[in-house]
């Protein structure tokens, strides 16, 4: 596809058959490719260059070239500084093209992939992109006969591999610290989502990062990702992806020593109490658990009410949650897309159907929706879960809603704790009070009181148990991407003259 004769739409509506390395287009080292599939509909829409392990060297070796030569980490965080910030304001100049690249690469409403993925992550390159110029080290005051003080330095080449869901935010909450830090970067998106990354390799490029800084490969998740993680070239993994593949690339990468960076699975809890405003507390369940066809690591999918309210609030759910729009993503009005594949349909139909035979109630949903031939399925309420379904134990990771009922805030906060997951919770009460104490005793990252995905490129986020470590935005993330140096100077003592 040559963008020069197509123009830029074209780009956000079919993939590249090719990779970013040393800033060209290159085909693989075996000139092998996969289809993209577009999961409104099923139909393929183009070819992806499906790296090799040669691949994965080359652009090591351009990424490690370009760190070793200080064509971007010899620049000065002013003028890196400059370059982001104009990658941001390009990507604000190309959001239809971005925007229509997330929609048919994972079946995002567009109105959502405008408003939201585009718009967050020009403000992380824009928010880092105003930080570059301030990460300083500090003099240290010691009783030493010296002079002390500490550098902060980048690390190197960073292994930045992203997910399906958030294609678009999730590499850039990565990419942007990175390369404010000075960072050179090799980007490995998901199989399923590569046409933001291609995208944003031009974004980068005319934004003025210099050939080789920024590099993307694509191909299967398995076989190139351990070999980029395994690279001794690589000095940094920053990874988001399911809890199960985390484990795995930080078992590899502490057997090398190499610092990791995750995020990882999520099945968040969000906790109504009797004296909620229920108009409030509604809107956030809803949207914390179909926001992006519940594709979403921070999704709310675990409700946990307080048992006066137990069958209002299903009783409103089950009248309002099947109003939500749910279409083709192309539609203005959709809320609700298909999910990115098959075999996520059939993940998601498999959960629900296992909830149901041990016990629990359909409240609303429970089904396919026949569209297009698409990936579908209706936004799902389950109501008396046992705490053992795997609904609840696992990452669903479709529009599906469990509904558990409680009678004390120390139930409450047992339930909610009560999963390996740890990344995103919510508390629906008017009790200021109870508001910190419920929150200063769940085990997640972030928590959001009345509201959910309350989400800004200052506010960190990222778990703790199986939901990863580290820190995704906010000046926090920067501490990933670099290396405290400390130097000290001895002060030779005073002669006399």
């Amino acid at each position: 596809m040559d963008n020069e004769s197509t123009g830029h739409a074209a780009t956000a509506l079919a993939p590249r058959a090719e990779l970013w390395i040393g800033g060209a287009w290159r085909t693989s080292a075996n000139g092998d490719t996969y289809d993209a599939e577009d999961p409104a509909t099923g139909q393929v829409i183009g070819q992806v260059g499906a790296a090799t392990t040669a691949d994965v060297d080359a652009a090591v070796a351009a990424a490690t070239a370009a760190f070793d030569d200080g064509r971007w980490s010899g620049l000065s965080g002013r003028d890196r500084s400059r370059i982001l910030l104009r990658a941001a304001g390009l990507m604000r100049e190309r959001t239809e093209e971005l925007a229509q690249a997330e929609s048919a690469d994972v079946g995002k409403p567009i109105m959502f992939a405008r408003n939201i993925d585009v718009a967050n992550a020009a403000d992380l390159f824009e928010f880092y992109g105003t930080l570059a110029p301030h990460l300083d080290g500090a003099v240290r005051n010691t009783p030493l006969p010296a002079f002390a003080y500490t550098l902060k330095e980048p690390r190197g080449v960073v292994a930045a591999i992203s997910p399906f869901n958030f294609p678009l935010i999730l590499s850039s909450s990565k990419i942007a610290p990175a390369l404010a830090a000075g960072n050179t970067i090799v980007h490995k998106p998901a199989p399923q989502t590569p046409l933001s990354a291609q995208v944003l390799a031009e974004v980068l490029r005319d934004a003025g990062v210099p050939d080789g800084v920024y590099n993307v490969i694509t191909g299967p998740g398995a076989e190139i990702g351990d070999a980029l993680v395994r690279h001794p070239d690589v000095d940094m993994v920053a990874f988001t992806g399911s809890s199960t593949v985390g484990s795995i690339v930080a078992k590899t990468a502490g057997e090398l020593l190499k610092p990791v960076a995750a995020e990882l699975g999520g099945n968040g809890a969000n906790i109504v109490f009797a004296d909620a405003d229920l108009d409030v507390a509604i809107q956030a369940v809803i949207g914390g658990f179909v926001f992006n066809t519940g594709q979403f690591c921070m999704s709310g999918a675990r409700l946990i009410v307080e048992r006066p309210i137990y069958e209002t609030v299903l009783g409103i759910l089950g009248q309002a949650v099947g109003q939500v729009p749910l279409g083709r993503p192309s539609e203005a009005a959709t809320v609700i897309g298909p999910l990115v594949s098959n075999a996520q349909l059939e993940r998601v139909e498999r959960m629900v159907q296992d909830a149901v035979a041990a016990g629990a109630r359909i409240v609303t949903g429970g089904s396919r929706v026949d569209l297009d031939g698409g990936y579908y399925y209706a936004p799902t309420v389950l109501a008396d879960v046992s705490n053992d379904a795997a609904a609840v134990q696992q990452e669903v990771f479709g529009p599906v809603l469990t509904v558990q009922p409680f009678d004390t805030e120390a139930e409450a906060i047992a339930l909610a704790n009560s999963t390996p997951f740890g990344l995103a919770a919510g508390v629906q009460t008017q009790d200021v009070s109870r508001a910190h104490r419920v929150s200063a005793r769940l085990e997640a990252g972030i928590i959001w009181v009345n509201g959910w995905a309350m989400l800004d490129a200052a506010v960190p986020f990222g778990g703790v148990k199986a939901s990863g470590w580290g820190r995704e935005n906010g000046v926090e993330a920067l501490e990933s991407y670099l290396r405290t140096k400390s130097v000290t100077i001895s002060i030779a003592p005073a002669t006399d003259a």
